[in-house]
């Protein structure tokens, strides 16, 4: 176990410096000077060439690549040159918006989907499976940006029961903050829920076919604990993955959803550091997420280890 651990952190390790030097090479071909974009077209020459030397963007490639991960490796982002602030305090005040809303649109997928497939796959072929694939089938159908217009139309603006869009702070209190947040996670959740509900079924369908669970059958053992008892911890596996995906795709993923609810969190943060070329803030935040993601695998395969240990096992010989 220890020996898979190990070689997981080597992994973790190896996976973020390759996604760092892509990150950074990508934002270097990129068409257009960083410089002329944040001065204008009609920028005098001297001011271009003191905003690059403030940049870095005068020294050699290679010597910025490593001064970069350098400086991410002690904590230190940098300053952002279109907000005049640290970097990393944008993303300290963005992150406390973007973590909720994706641990709160996880939490529904989750809730829903995985009671949702499994009473499908339990009633294979009968009303209730039709009925569960049926809608799921129009959640993965459905994007995300117009459930979001629709709960906005249904819940703020005929029901004003909920926000239309912004972010009320969490300085006033939990709910208000909570409040702000329920219809941008369940315009996530619920498409990710079809998603996660058509793989528990899947799933739960091959672990009943398998053969100590006909065993089990045959004992006497009544269909209901063997769904449960049997059937459903056996079928986890898959579904843990697709739960650490979504996650993953949730917090790096909600541009759009930010936007269309004006949330002002990560997302919203890349697509604005984007629009005005503020290399440093791109190149930490997409860094952040990418290790955000690898992060999310590495406690994935935990998690599997809890689940059946004999694949941390498997692996580490």
């Amino acid at each position: 176990m220890i020996a898979w651990l190990g070689w997981r952190l080597v992994s973790f390790v190896a996976t973020l410096l390759v996604a760092s030097l892509v990150v950074f090479l990508v934002m270097e071909v990129l068409p257009g000077d960083p410089a002329s974009v944040m001065l204008g077209m009609g920028a005098r020459p001297e001011s271009l060439a003191a905003l690059r030397a403030q940049m870095g963007l005068d020294e050699p490639l290679l010597q910025r690549y490593v001064f970069w991960v350098a400086r991410l490796l002690v904590g230190d982002f940098g300053r952002s040159y279109t907000y005049s602030v640290p970097v990393a305090e944008l993303i300290g005040q963005r992150v406390l918006i973007s973590a909720p809303l994706a641990i709160l649109a996880i939490g529904l997928s989750t809730l829903l989907a995985i009671p949702l497939g499994v009473h499908a796959a339990s009633r294979r072929g009968r009303a209730g499976d039709v009925a569960v694939m049926g809608v799921a089938q129009i959640g993965v159908s459905v994007p995300n940006f117009w459930l979001g217009l629709l709960l906005i139309l249904c819940f703020a603006v005929w029901l004003p029961w909920l926000p239309a869009g912004g972010f009320a702070g969490w300085d006033k209190g939990v709910w208000p903050g909570l409040r702000s947040l329920i219809l941008p996670a369940v315009a996530l959740a619920l498409p990710q829920a079809a998603i996660l509900a058509r793989v528990t079924r899947s799933s739960v369908l091959d672990v009943l076919r398998a053969d100590y669970v006909r065993t089990a059958l045959a004992k006497g053992v009544s269909p209901r604990r063997a769904l449960w008892r049997h059937a459903v911890p056996n079928a986890l596996i898959p579904v843990v993955t697709i739960i650490g995906l979504q996650f993953s795709f949730l917090l790096a993923g909600t541009i759009i959803i930010e936007n269309v609810f004006s949330l002002p969190g990560l997302g919203r943060l890349i697509f604005q550091a984007i629009a005005q070329r503020d290399l440093i803030v791109v190149e930490d935040m997409v860094v952040l997420l990418a290790g955000s993601v690898i992060l999310v695998n590495l406690l994935v395969d935990l998690v599997y280890a809890v689940i059946d240990p004999r694949l941390a096992q498997g692996e580490a010989r």
